[in-house]
């Protein structure tokens, strides 16, 4: 089977490519053809591929650049172009798109159609029901007012960056797609990453429950066999931007009242500067801030973690944070909404707390702190063992090829 996988990145931007790129790499292991498109950045990795990646906004040149980025957030021609040709070369059995709105645009859809290859949705956002994409206003409030139509509320509520300007864009896009591109019409077979986001979206957009779907948490492409013991210079590490939707305010004020654990901060993002203050306004030794990490430096911090936690404050998905973690044998503490509580097994491998609540949270992490050698390594166990029934490339390898199959079979 030759797959046609499609981002609007070539590089690991978020955990959207991370899927992307782990879900190729599984395919090409077990004998399958797997091609490209996306869109050019500085920072592609190389690709076969790369002749047919449209410009993006970072890289397109002359005067009327900002004219033809606004054009293409609605609908990109180019990209149905490009996207045009590579099919004709290359000749997919089926596309599985993971990122597109606002950057390649739905201008690619017509074109798959045209050429008769079933279209594979990955629903890594909400971006489908909430021009915001978050289900969060301006005040960083949880918000479902659009109510999957009345998306003049994203406007109203300043839902994208607190911005008038960014808000008006994102509803006007929201309302032309669903005008002229209705993905309901379009996608034939929808891959959910938690039950909350199936739920979430069929209740806004109600014509995707006709729509032939599969539940599958992400998976990692390497886990470990074995539990592991506590290190003796023991951390729990947050992973992503520093962000209010991300929660870590809230895990920092839990922190402050945890001065025997320590916590690693391993990212960045528009609150450092003002978290950085606030620790060393109030000296708090035990919070290391150690920014953006890649590579192996990032493998190394989540392998020797304690904990990992995800204090989010948003409909968060389906966290790679914990999914990888998981395949290092290390437990998670996460919120209790959106997806995260559907993989943490609360007492087997982490547990959860009220989100936004910095007591509920600080209460959970003195009660982890507190673990034994054996209660953490058994912990540690079922971690690994959740990742390999629900989490391993094999598990979502013998659940997605049927799920291909069974939509080409039905497009056919």
């Amino acid at each position: 089977m030759k797959i046609l996988l499609i981002d609007v990145y070539h590089f690991n931007k978020g955990g959207a490519e991370t899927v992307c790129f782990n879900t190729g790499e599984m395919l090409k292991q077990n004998g399958h053809e797997v091609v490209y498109f996306t869109l050019k950045w500085n920072n592609n990795l190389p690709s076969p591929q790369e002749k047919y990646f449209p410009e993006s906004k970072e890289t397109r040149k002359g005067v009327f650049r900002q004219i033809i980025n606004l054009r293409n957030y609605f609908y990109y021609p180019d990209a149905a172009q490009k996207l045009e040709q590579l099919i004709l070369d290359e000749k997919p059995d089926i596309a599985h798109i993971h990122l597109m709105w606002g950057q390649i645009s739905p201008s690619i859809f017509p074109v798959l159609k045209k050429y008769k290859i079933p279209i594979i949705f990955t629903m890594h956002d909400y971006r489908i029901v909430c021009p915001g994409y978050l289900f969060k206003n301006g005040k960083d409030e949880i918000c479902e007012k659009c109510n999957g139509k009345n998306f003049y509320q994203c406007f109203f509520n300043k839902c994208a960056k607190g911005s008038y300007v960014l808000s008006f864009f994102m509803a006007a896009e929201q309302y032309f797609r669903n005008t002229f591109f209705n993905p309901s019409k379009y996608i034939n077979g929808i891959l959910y990453v938690s039950d909350f986001s199936r739920k979430k979206h069929e209740e806004y957009m109600p014509a995707l429950k006709g729509v032939p779907n599969l539940v599958m948490h992400n998976f990692s492409l390497h886990i470990k066999q074995e539990g592991k013991m506590p290190d003796k210079n023991k951390y729990f590490l947050f992973l992503g931007r520093l962000s209010n939707e991300k929660g870590i305010t809230t895990l920092v004020k839990a922190f402050k009242e945890c001065p025997d654990s320590k916590l690693v901060v391993a990212g960045t993002g528009p609150l450092e500067k003002e978290l950085i203050q606030y620790k060393e306004q109030n000296k708090l030794d035990n919070i290391h801030f150690v920014g953006y990490k890649s590579g192996e430096e990032l493998q190394e911090l989540k392998k020797k973690a304690y904990f990992v936690i995800v204090p989010s404050e948003c409909y968060e998905n389906n966290p790679m944070a914990i999914i990888e973690a998981y395949a290092e044998g290390v437990p998670a503490i996460g919120a209790n909404i959106g997806g995260i509580p559907e993989i943490i097994i609360s007492n087997q491998t982490g547990f959860t707390f009220e989100m936004g609540n910095t007591t509920s949270l600080t209460e959970i992490i003195q009660h982890a702190s507190s673990l034994s050698a054996q209660e953490y390594k058994v912990m540690s166990e079922n971690s690994i063992k959740y990742a390999i029934e629900d989490m391993s490339k094999d598990s979502y390898y013998n659940r997605l090829i049927p799920f291909y199959q069974k939509i080409i079979s039905q497009f056919h």
